[in-house]
């Protein structure tokens, strides 16, 4: 991806406005090319010279204002233009590449079928793999695509169909979108269709999944009408972008991304085997975030990428909101609890944290490392505390107020923040300073003195790390929960709690009241902070966290409790123990999922080699008690099941399920659980390549083909795991999904004396695995072969060689600085 930087953008900016991208694209060609004709409509400022991206394989032609363009301004990687007029037309006919790695113009052959699927993802900075274009969010255009492929594929655009005469489809001009928005589909996709509210809508899978995507096309069409009349509820603007598609395409790197009228979502989404509630309430939230984005994103751009929370934050916030208030997945708001929040808390303790919406943004190199959990999840709490503090109708104002003066155009912080402070009534400079503005995270811990059973004295104190002194007024609740005598848990009183930026707030009210069982701050989880609770409620936790009956405030205990494992300040085997006792009831089935996965987590990389078999056996034993008590058909099995296959070394029993042997009642052995089963068979030893071989003749199809490179990375093998690195670092043919999930088999901690000569050979190779793969999937891919197992400092010192190289590149620069940071709080919890 080659790089945009600030400074560039705004000139550029300042020269050109885009009118018309007249993009027609011909697919029916062998290799690994297509051709791209492309007229650029444009004006400028007479005499000036400008470039636009552009990355061919080879031009055929270039005129700009019908005279040949020099085929030395193609750069490689940009084109040059000298002597623009008022008005300009270039007109470029190339062979551009396909793409392998998820951006661009994404190939994909099933290995089931056979059958060859397409997808456009031109993401921050990639137009120019596809068309000559002014690849930045500030210079808007309209899109008109025609594309000849052949006759027997379906073609889908942002722009609705025209007419389409064998393989030849022509598609309306759409509305003014940034370039990064463009995208198509093309293949031999399934379609299904319906309408709502005058709006056509559309489905979209490969072939492989069209009995699975009639089946569930229900769901998601319910799921899309209940989150359109909910925005059309909010927005006084409809939906303003025509058809509303919804495209399920194989290798994508996100889990969507909001094309506008072509959503394109990771075709995981559309799974084959049994799935939970929690899965399927994860989908019904990143539908509604997509949408979101049809107002935020796609009708009103941001500027330039250091307002990317204008786009995420928003998205985030809203995808929760809406999942919550318009489907049957109410409880939205714990998952966000337990995991969104989570994943922003962690972005912000590391070495890369950074505002929520940072002064600057240098480059789209730069761009790309701001998609991550500050964002999206921290901007989205951080919203959900401005709700609270202004009030909905207030909030929602505003917002209209900013879709309708930038409709179509682009916007930044301070005309958001000047529409919600007309709105309001309040100068929200001052909120926006210390919440957007700067970076890391407040602690919120309970102070409590008592006089006898009765309370003296309740503080919230508040604090901030070391180096980042920012306080932050807090609107939160403060539950105060005792014991009933029928054995539960009852809110005795629910505090509406304002914590100002002194430092320490008195809690008016309680002094001399009777003390609670358990006084639970940010009680609703309105806030963005760390909780700690006092010592007496905290040391009541394992007693009370079962008989809570608000998934959400359990969610915050689980939050609070697994944080304070994560700073070292309580052990991790004392959150196993409290697995222990209280998952065995828990009723929500995300609380089970991500307790267990983050638990599993923990104890991998803060138990050590000698406690990790103990506390994973307890784990196993937690979930197979869950498995025990619950019933056929309820998602709690499934997930039970998943906790129990990967934490379990009992491989006798582990096979027996495969062989459809003392198979719980109700617990479908389908193929994405056999598979499941076969990799932690793998990572013991108990699987190998013949049996790998086998399930994959079994399952001959694209997930079966990820989980065999899954299964064979995991292997206890010193020939498949140099086959498998070797994979990873080096074999740029390989797609972006299978040498992720290469690398996310390869580290085992069962296997830490088989991976020791790897872990320097991460630092060595890894910078070669980014010269050969760029964007995201190469952030996921050294991500997940980060040697996150092998704590010692050993590693750390091979990390801080690596962080001093000079020129070292940006993206894996932050993976294995934060992945150090991880490393560092591993080593100090193990003592």
């Amino acid at each position: 991806m080659p790089t945009l930087n600030r400074a560039e953008a705004v000139e550029r900016a300042s020269l050109v406005d885009v009118e018309e991208y007249h993009v027609d694209l011909d697919l029916t060609g062998s290799g690994d090319t297509f051709r791209s004709r492309v007229v650029v409509r444009f004006r400028a400022r007479a005499g000036a010279a400008t470039f636009l991206e552009f990355e061919p394989v080879e031009v055929t032609s270039m005129t700009l204002n019908g005279v040949a363009v020099d085929p030395a301004a193609s750069t490689g990687t940009r084109l040059e233009l000298t002597g623009l007029a008022e008005e300009n037309t270039l007109v470029v006919d190339a062979l551009m590449p396909y793409s392998n790695d998820g951006e661009g113009l994404h190939r994909y052959t099933d290995p089931g079928d056979g059958n060859t699927y397409l997808y456009q993802h031109l993401f921050i900075n990639n137009a120019g793999r596809v068309l000559p274009s002014f690849d930045q969010p500030d210079l808007k255009a309209v899109f008109r695509v025609s594309v000849t492929a052949p006759e027997q594929w379906l073609v889908a655009t942002n722009g609705e169909l025209v007419s389409r005469d064998g393989g030849r489809w022509e598609f309306a001009p759409t509305k003014r979108i940034s370039t990064y928005l463009a995208s198509l589909i093309a293949g031999p996709y399934h379609v299904v269709t319906s309408e709502h509210d005058g709006i056509p809508l559309a489905l979209y899978a490969r072939a492989a999944l069209a009995e699975h995507l009639d089946a569930q096309a229900p769901e998601i069409f319910e799921l899309t009408r209940q989150s359109l009349d909910r925005f059309h509820e909010m927005f006084r603007i409809r939906y303003p972008f025509g058809h509303y598609q919804q495209a399920f395409a194989p290798e994508f790197n996100f889990g969507a991304m909001e094309y506008p009228g072509i959503v394109v979502f990771r075709d995981e989404l559309i799974p084959r085997s049994a799935v939970t509630d929690a899965d399927r309430e994860r989908r019904a939230n990143i539908i509604a975030h997509e949408m979101a984005h049809m107002w935020f994103g796609d009708l009103v751009t941001m500027a330039w990428w250091d307002d990317l929370w204008l786009n995420e934050s928003f998205a985030e916030y809203l995808g929760s909101r809406v999942t919550a208030e318009a489907t049957r997945f109410t409880d939205a708001w714990t998952t966000f609890a337990m995991q969104r929040k989570a994943w922003g808390l962690r972005a912000d303790q590391r070495p890369s944290t950074h505002p929520v919406a940072p002064s600057e943004v240098d480059d789209t190199e730069q761009a790309l490392l701001n998609f991550d959990g500050i964002s999206y999840a921290k901007g989205a709490a951080v919203l959900k505390q401005l709700v609270a503090w202004l009030g909905d109708e207030a909030f929602l104002a505003g917002l209209n107020a900013h879709f309708e003066a930038h409709a179509y155009g682009n916007a930044t912080l301070a005309d958001l923040l000047g529409a919600l402070s007309a709105s309001s009534g309040r100068d929200l400079s001052g909120w926006a300073d210390v919440w957007l503005r700067h970076a890391q995270v407040n602690t919120l811990r309970a102070e409590v003195t008592r006089d006898g059973a009765d309370y003296a004295e309740v503080a919230v104190v508040q604090t901030a790390p070391d180096g980042y002194p920012t306080l932050r007024p807090h609107r939160i609740g403060v539950g105060l929960y005792d014991r009933s005598p029928d054995g539960g848990v009852v809110l005795r009183e629910r505090l509406d709690v304002e914590v100002d930026a002194s430092g320490r707030t008195v809690l008016a009210g309680l002094a001399g009241k009777p003390a609670a069982d358990l006084l639970l701050l940010d009680e609703g989880d309105l806030t963005y902070a760390k909780i700690r609770l006092d010592d007496d409620s905290a040391a009541a936790v394992p007693q009370l966290l079962p008989h809570l009956d608000d998934s959400l405030a359990r969610a915050v205990v689980w939050a609070a409790t697994l944080d304070a494992v994560v700073d070292g300040e309580r052990p991790v085997t004392e959150l196993v123990t409290l697995v222990l006792a209280a998952l065995p009831v828990e009723t929500e089935v995300v609380v089970v999922e991500d307790v267990l996965r983050a638990t599993r987590g923990l104890v991998d990389r803060y138990a050590g080699p000698a406690a990790r078999p103990a506390a994973l056996e307890t784990l196993a034993l937690a979930a197979d008690r869950l498995l025990a008590a619950t019933g056929p058909g309820d998602s709690r099995q499934l997930a039970a099941a998943r906790g129990l296959i990967g934490t379990t070394v009992d491989t006798a029993r582990l096979r027996g399920w495969l062989a459809g042997e003392d198979v719980p009642d109700g617990l479908a052995v389908d193929a994405d659980l056999r598979w499941l089963i076969l990799y932690r068979l793998s990572v013991l030893g108990a699987a190998g390549a013949a049996e790998i071989d086998a399930e994959l003749e079994r399952d001959r199809s694209a997930s079966g083909e990820q989980w065999a490179a899954t299964c064979r990375a995991a292997c206890p093998d010193a020939e498949a795991k140099e086959a498998a690195w070797a994979a990873i670092v080096g074999d740029a043919t390989l797609s972006n999904r299978l040498a992720e999930r290469t690398a996310s088999g390869f580290w085992q901690p069962e296997q830490l004396d088989l991976l020791e000569p790897y872990v320097k050979r991460y630092f060595a190779d890894m910078p070669e695995m980014m010269r050969i793969r760029g964007g995201m999937s190469a952030e996921h891919i050294a991500a997940m072969a980060y040697p996150s197992p092998a704590v010692s400092d050993r590693t750390r010192q091979l990390a801080a060689d690596l962080l001093a190289t000079p020129g070292l590149n940006q993206i894996l620069h932050r993976v294995v600085q934060d992945a150090d940071d991880d490393m560092r709080r591993a080593l100090l919890a193990r003592g």
